[in-house]
């Protein structure tokens, strides 16, 4: 079954979802309540867009649960997908097929998990999840690969990098022929406001809990030697071209300043 207010699904259905129970999350006002696969299937459909060239995202309409997206990288060695959302349907399987597959599924974090072994199974491609987010997997299949360090190189020069802060294991995805000085796939480790003036990086942003000092301390050292020119996040409009590296920098020294 699927939390229908984060979208993870469970191969048996607790009384509550331990990822909304958690503080960067919440239980729904409304209660805890589940729905199946095949009811989700019936009821959304996949719009899935170009970003750019060689990225693609996958959302669902209506939203559901957090309503984020996925974003497809096409790659001449293998495509990747960078998060996931519950929805998996016939359609976007043919879509994807048809532009080469997947090759591998990464994550920036826990929230964005959702239905990733129908995912795999349906690809027949390994999942990668930072080792420190393993207590958070709440299904786990062969297809789960953990993986440490600061970094894992995968092909043809993409990376998935080791931020933490949000989550001990947040991530990001940088991808270099993106754009001139190279993209990052930022998810919620790194969140894009409204105004693209501005980065956060919370521990919770619905409670909106701070992190500690050195939980940023650490984030800040894991994200200094970055460079990119744009970002793209975890939701529709979260789309940051050209001066993200400014936007990103200038953001991190306001943290700075205000942790002293």
């Amino acid at each position: 079954m699927i939390c229908t207010t984060c979208g993870t699904q469970y191969p048996q259905t607790p009384e509550r979802c331990n990822i909304c129970n958690d503080d960067r999350q919440y239980i729904n006002v409304n209660g805890q309540s589940w729905i199946s696969f095949d009811e989700l299937r019936d009821r959304h459909e996949m719009t899935i867009t170009q970003v750019c060239d060689k990225l693609y995202s996958l959302q669902m309409d209506p939203g559901f649960a957090l309503s984020n997206r996925a974003l497809l990288v096409q790659s001449a060695s293998g495509n990747i997908l960078w998060d996931c959302v519950p929805l998996l349907n016939d359609k976007t399987i043919a879509f994807i097929n048809s532009i080469g597959g997947l090759k591998a599924i990464a994550f920036s974090h826990p929230h964005y998990y959702s239905t990733m072994n129908e995912w795999a199974a349906a690809f027949n491609c390994p999942i990668y999840i930072h080792e420190n987010d393993k207590p958070f997997i709440e299904y786990f299949t062969a297809s789960i690969h953990l993986w440490n360090n600061e970094n894992l190189h995968l092909w043809d020069g993409i990376s998935i990098i080791h931020t933490g802060g949000h989550f001990p294991g947040s991530c990001v995805l940088k991808v270099p022929f993106l754009s001139a000085q190279g993209t990052i796939l930022c998810g919620d480790s790194i969140y894009i406001s409204p105004s693209k003036r501005h980065t956060a990086v919370m521990y919770s942003y619905p409670n909106q809990i701070l992190l500690s000092k050195s939980e940023f301390s650490d984030f800040y050292k894991r994200t200094a030697g970055l460079s990119f020119d744009t970002m793209y996040g975890a939701f529709k409009n979260q789309d940051l071209e050209g001066n993200a590296m400014q936007v990103f920098t200038s953001s991190m020294q306001r943290y700075i300043n205000t942790y002293g």
